[in-house]
């Protein structure tokens, strides 16, 4: 019998905040001198590593906390494209759980604590024989669900998702609602607090909407959209915190910048080309500085604006869609967090020690593992 914190952090949907809770709750527990553990048991989303498939978020772990010289463990399985038609024809439900069983094993030598994160809601996988509740239950972990914002379908989806906890005897510790809006924080904490207590469901914490956390950068955009880089190059680390498409007369798109916006305009708009560029170079009183340019329409401006957009350093990249085609795939974009992100790592760090009760977390998931040899 071995003593460990073995922690499952689900969630109500996809994108809730998982991986920023759990890049925050490893630090915090590093600094309470805790030996910890990663992992992923099902992956989605992958990159490449060596010949491998490897989960996005075990990747990213492993590279923040230097602790990825059990990558394959931390990520034991990947569902990459084709995989469930093929798991449905041919189902290895046994072979799979012990795959993810042996990694956990492998993982928790000489360490205090684990964090497995899983994939979406409760029932994710579960056509694949390993839904997080599933996994949970295989591992024998205490689940932390991250909500968002709101009251009534908060709580509804909550409840929604500890039932299929509570069917496979999997304890919830609590929730952490998350991206709440900063003025309606106390409200949220207070009114949700007291709905999850009626439920017997303990609050651990509510952590604001931070602008940062969903903003790429333009080269993430760049990688995402396949761009390609017309000026700029050295300044493509920049974040967006907005797109406007600059299909409006000058004078109406000046009133629509803010600072960080990506101005998607023609290529052939040299108006607007001017006016961005304009705020860009624009330094002392300045109002705004928008993030970059996307020209589009496979359209590019004439010598003379095309050597003042290189001149100016301003990330320009362009493309042969049209301004909607880009403006819609920018809005339906979802970056995840990179190593690179240490400004989101930094504040994913923050968030957790200041509006997370890590202590009671720390003091509540304290239980036996049983052995699962």
């Amino acid at each position: 019998m071995k003593k460990i914190k073995n922690i499952f952090i689900s969630a109500i949907h996809q994108n809730a905040g998982k991986t920023t809770v759990s890049l925050g709750l490893f630090k915090s527990f590093q600094q309470h001198k805790i030996k910890t553990a990663f992992m992923k048991p099902v992956g989605q989303e992958t990159v490449s590593f060596g010949e491998q498939a490897i989960d996005k978020d075990s990747y990213l772990m492993g590279e923040v906390y230097h602790c990825g010289k059990r990558i394959n463990d931390m990520s034991p399985v990947t569902v990459g494209k084709g995989y469930t038609e093929r798991y449905i024809l041919s189902p290895q439900k046994e072979l799979l759980q012990k795959k993810i069983k042996d990694s956990f094993e492998r993982l928790i030598k000489g360490k205090n604590a684990i964090i497995v994160e899983g994939t979406g809601h409760a029932g994710v996988g579960s056509v694949i024989d390993c839904s997080n509740a599933d996994v949970a239950a295989l591992l024998g972990s205490k689940v932390i669900i991250i909500s968002q914002g709101g009251i009534g379908r908060s709580i509804d989806e909550i409840m929604l998702n500890k039932a299929l906890f509570d069917l496979r005897n999997v304890e919830v510790l609590g929730v952490i609602v998350n991206k709440v809006l900063p003025d309606k924080l106390e409200k949220i904490k207070n009114i949700v607090g007291k709905g999850l207590e009626r439920k017997g469901i303990r609050l651990l914490g509510v952590i604001p909407e931070i602008e940062l956390l969903s903003a790429p950068t333009v080269e993430q955009i760049r990688e995402r959209l396949d761009l390609k880089v017309f000026s700029g190059e050295e300044n493509l680390q920049t974040r967006v915190y907005d797109a406007i498409v600059a299909a409006m007369e000058p004078y109406n798109m000046i009133g629509h910048l803010r600072d960080g916006a990506l101005v998607i305009t023609s290529g052939d708009r040299v108006d607007n080309i001017l006016v961005a560029v304009s705020s860009y170079l624009l330094k002392e009183g300045r109002s705004v500085k928008v993030a970059g340019l996307i020209l589009t329409g496979g359209l590019t401006p004439g010598p003379k604006i095309a050597g003042l957009l290189k001149d100016s350093r301003i990330p320009v990249l362009y493309s042969e869609a049209d301004t909607y085609t880009i403006a819609a795939a920018i809005e339906n974009l979802t970056c995840k967090i990179q190593k690179t992100d240490r400004d989101k790592i930094r504040e994913a760090h923050r968030l957790i020690k200041n509006y997370v009760d890590v202590d009671m977390i720390l003091e509540i998931c304290k239980f036996v593992i049983k052995c699962l040899c």
